[in-house]
């Protein structure tokens, strides 16, 4: 008896929330589902847009799995674990954001069941990282290299990566013009890993077909004084002068104090405050250079100082933009124009002022460095410009790691296909529960092929099973064969030129299984109440000193005066 009426023990303050055990890990498993839910429709050169309206009234629109996860807000800590994962694919890798959260997903919806009916996590972890590794290992027997081959071949080869990626997005159906752009691009910069080296700047106006790209750089014209118009707008083989340094007429600060003695003295005060700025700008002028870029503003008498001399100069120039200069002409930003010699300024074959739309663009092309290049975006709505950026810096960095990596894997849900039934085949070789384990993470792996066909309103099951034939063929022949959209039937991937770099299949793969393993090993979630009373007291003080204060106030103020 003495037992039963022992007090029970407190160990967490009171309104902490706990939840444990097979309850906790479910929920967590449908919260996960419930994110992927929404990006689910998103998949693939058939999948849906998705329209985001954020508290600040802006809208944007997006197929990009990464984007859509940043702007979802989700607070469920279990959910936020997908949310990183689709950034980190995102960071890495530049696609197949939607993939890893829906595998992720996947993975954790095969797991339920099995959680269901008592089977312990850690089993299912175990059973997982070894599918997960065997996957992987799968993916690099069956990727095809593009190294050794001509200029030209590699060019084909990384247009059509950047194809299979541009397909799924808003600009999808202009996706072989942009391609070679981005390969291009890619190319361009050439063993630089610098994305900011490629510049993408969105001008509104006209059709998607008018954008366009520049070996080298363009930059939106900056603020301009008078004079400004008098200066030539176009130069052959110029020399560049790039500066740190304001070339404004300075006046002395005001507090200063200066005391003559005779009145003729401040003549020459006046003149010293000119003297330095002729003499500043005749030094930019005998270094050679025929175009003064400056970080800082140009003002309006080194304008006219300029046009004068047939020179050309922009201020207030974009920090971004003027290392790109720099990289592209071999110049070197000067903070000073002391002792300019040939050795800092660059060069290029052709400098021009062109009109884009509405804008004009100062345009440096022929560089001799040629570590960049830049892509003038065009198009109607502002969102739609600014979806065509996100889809752009996908291709560039699927095109980037296609580059380096020089691995390629047949696209449209072949390879998961391929690796489904490879694991199957494996998971009649181990004896247990971890045949079932293994068999229902290949299960899991036809959620690609399956969201492709059900994003383009093709009947999923009837594909699948032509594809699940196609694949056990013994020979093997069947393993590059993936969805045909086009027919909605299936098709051969490789020949029908859908690639990806074998690097998203392995990154996506990895960073799916990880994720599922992590919210599978979580069986307690303990959430911490907010101190209510630390708040009250916080709030009470406040009061009390805002009270006091306007007392003592009202007191000075109703005070004689003595």
């Amino acid at each position: 008896m003495a037992t039963m009426l022992q007090p029970q023990i407190i160990l967490l303050k009171e309104g902490t929330d706990t939840s444990q055990g097979k309850p906790q890990l479910l929920s967590n498993i449908n919260a996960c589902t419930a994110v992927a839910d929404v990006v689910r429709s998103t998949l693939g050169p058939r999948g849906m847009d998705k329209l985001i309206h954020d508290e600040k009234g802006n809208t944007t629109i997006s197929n990009d799995g990464a984007t859509i996860m940043k702007l979802l807000d989700i607070i469920h800590p279990a959910a936020k674990i997908l949310v990183d994962i689709a950034k980190s694919q995102d960071s890495e890798v530049g696609d197949g954001t939607t993939t890893v959260v829906l595998l992720a997903a996947e993975f954790l919806k095969e797991a339920k069941p099995f959680i269901e009916d008592g089977v312990h996590p850690q089993n299912l972890i175990r059973s997982y990282r070894t599918a997960g590794h065997l996957a992987i290992e799968k993916v690099k027997e069956l990727a095809v290299s593009i190294e050794g081959k001509s200029l030209e071949e590699k060019k084909s080869l990384l247009a059509n990566c950047a194809a299979t990626s541009l397909s799924s997005k808003l600009i999808g159906g202009e996706k072989d013009f942009f391609a070679s752009m981005v390969v291009d691009a890619v190319l361009a910069i050439g063993n630089d890993d610098r994305l900011n080296m490629i510049g993408i700047k969105k001008v509104p106006g006209g059709n998607m077909r008018d954008s366009f790209l520049v070996n080298g750089v363009a930059f939106k014209k900056t603020f301009s004084y008078a004079g400004f118009e008098q200066q030539p707008k176009k130069f052959v083989n110029p020399k560049i002068l790039l500066l740190n340094i304001e070339l404004e007429l300075k006046s002395e600060k005001e507090n200063a104090e200066i005391r003559l003695s005779d009145p003729s003295q401040y003549q020459s005060i006046v003149d010293a405050e000119w003297n330095i700025i002729y003499d500043k700008l005749d030094k930019c002028v005998k270094s050679g250079a025929k175009i003064i870029l400056s970080r800082l503003a140009i003002g309006d008498l080194a304008t006219q100082y300029f046009a004068d001399r047939d020179v050309f100069c922009a201020g207030r120039v974009t920090e971004e933009d003027l290392h790109r200069v720099a990289a592209a002409t071999g110049g070197t930003i000067q903070t000073t124009v002391n002792n300019v010699i040939d050795e800092v300024l660059g060069s290029c074959e052709i400098f021009e002022e062109k009109q884009v739309g509405n804008e004009r663009f100062n345009i440096f092309s022929g560089c001799p460095s040629g570590q960049t290049a830049t892509i003038v975006l065009r198009g109607g709505a502002d969102q739609f410009i600014e979806e065509a950026e996100r889809s752009l810096h996908d291709a560039i960095m699927i095109v980037r790691r296609a580059v380096k990596n020089s691995t390629v894997v047949a696209g449209g849900g072949a390879i998961d296909m391929e690796i489904s039934r490879y694991l199957r085949q494996h998971a009649r070789t181990i004896a247990g529960k971890s045949q079932l384990f293994i068999n229902s993470y290949a299960k899991a792996l036809e959620i690609i092929p399956r969201q492709l066909c059900d994003n383009a309103g093709f009947d999923a099951t009837d594909v699948l099973n032509k594809l699940r034939q196609k694949h056990a063929l013994p020979s093997g022949e069947g393993a590059l064969y993936g969805v045909d959209i086009n027919t909605g039937g299936i098709a051969d991937s490789f020949a029908n030129f859908v690639w990806e770099p074998s690097v998203v299949k392995i990154n996506a793969i990895n960073a799916a299984t990880e994720a599922a393993c992590l919210i599978l090993s979580v069986d307690e979630t303990v959430k911490n109440p907010k101190s209510e009373s630390a708040q009250g007291d916080a709030a009470a003080s406040a009061m009390g000193r805002g009270r006091g204060g306007a007392a003592f106030r009202g007191r000075g103020r109703g005070m004689r005066r003595r």
